[in-house]
């Protein structure tokens, strides 16, 4: 795989995770019977973070590996940092949607997704400086 396909890889595998999640919202909203913001229900607030939270991550690790990739990081970096990521999101999904919002799968969910955070910016610096 060259690194654009790599790149075009995550990037297809998030688009794939932000329509479950919105599907899921949409799921949530419907069965709850919610047709503005949360409509003070707990399955909706929780839905709705879910999905905020990748909002909140995804396109800024996404710019950074597109950096990454056009400032020619090894093909190893970019799948550790692309697949690393979307392990990460997928766990801490599952462990926030979860009927308690906590447990195993958040907790590593966020610490993943924290690492790869900071090995994106830090590889992202190393390659523009380097």
């Amino acid at each position: 795989m060259t690194r654009y396909e790599i790149f075009a890889l995550y990037a297809g595998l998030f688009v794939l995770l932000f329509i479950a999640l919105k599907a899921n919202s949409g799921r949530v909203r419907a069965g709850q019977k919610v047709n503005f913001g949360d409509g003070g229900n707990e399955e909706m607030q929780k839905a709705m973070r879910v999905q905020g939270n990748a909002v909140e991550d995804v396109p800024i690790v996404l710019i950074g590996l597109l950096a990454l990739t056009m400032l020619s990081a090894p093909t190893a970096l970019l799948h550790t940092i692309g697949g690393g990521f979307f392990v990460g999101r997928v766990l801490h999904a599952l462990g926030l949607g979860s009927k308690s919002g906590t447990g195993f799968p958040r907790i590593a969910g966020t610490l993943i997704t924290l690492l790869i955070m900071l090995t994106t910016a830090g590889a992202c610096l190393w390659f523009a400086l380097g």
